[in-house]
């Protein structure tokens, strides 16, 4: 199937011609989603090489298990649910093998996107710095449902149907890592309304640079992080 013929194929369609053994059918799944399941993922795990190894974690996990999509949620719920999943356990990961708070400037500044990097006022990347590492104190949940909501700007509900939550687990996380956040960000307001304000504010830029992967092709026996099948199984398991 030629290259325009797949972009007018939905999700759904796609996903099933992969099953069916589609070479390119995946590819193009890849195309449409990886720029904000990247950007989900930086936002959550606040590290580049962590980020980049969870979305590709996932992408092999979708690959592996898109077998068992059963058209519960939508695709792109089903891959944001995977990707969610195994940012959590790598956050998880790391939170267990953590001996001190992370404060180093120059790995914060890799947490910019490049065009943020190059085009953005130094103020605003100050902020974004800043912002990154109050994140980085919350719990793992949390952090998953403030970047869905406040910074990706999804609707609670959805969500709650990619962390696989109900909708008043959502808003209690969302309250509670608000709560956590507000004495860290304070200083943030009076600077103006050029601030990534995670009590109310949307930032949903999708992140534009994914690091040169992967798709699941070029992945390799590599272990696939959350392929379990209690985290992808007909969209993912509760995270």
């Amino acid at each position: 199937m030629d290259d325009a013929a797949l972009s007018d194929t939905s999700d759904q369609d796609l996903l099933a011609r992969h099953v069916k053994g589609d070479p390119d059918a995946f590819g193009e799944l890849v195309r449409r989603h990886r720029d904000r399941l990247w950007a989900v993922a930086l936002r959550t795990l606040g590290d580049r090489e962590e980020a980049a190894d969870a979305v590709q974690d996932a992408l092999v996990s979708a690959y592996r298990a898109a077998h068992t999509f059963r058209g519960q949620s939508a695709v792109t719920t089903w891959l944001h649910r995977i990707t969610v999943n195994a940012c959590l356990d790598r956050a998880r990961k790391a939170a267990s093998r953590r001996t001190a708070p992370v404060d180093d400037a120059e790995r914060l500044d890799q947490l910019l996107e490049p065009h943020e990097s190059a085009e953005a006022p130094a103020e605003r990347q100050d902020l974004h710095r800043e912002l990154i590492a109050a994140l980085a104190t919350l719990p793992p949940e949390q952090r998953a449902a403030l970047v869905l909501v406040d910074m990706q700007g999804y609707p609670v509900a959805e969500a709650a149907r990619v962390l696989d939550v109900p909708t008043g687990t959502v808003k209690s996380r969302c309250a509670r890592g608000r709560a956590r956040l507000l004495p860290l960000l304070t200083h943030l307001r009076t600077g103006g309304g050029d601030s990534e304000d995670v009590s109310g504010g949307r930032n949903r830029t999708p992140g534009t640079s994914v690091p040169p992967a992967s798709g699941p092709k070029n992945a390799g026996p590599r272990d696939a992080g959350p392929s379990g099948s209690a985290a992808v199984k007909g969209g993912g398991g509760r995270a």
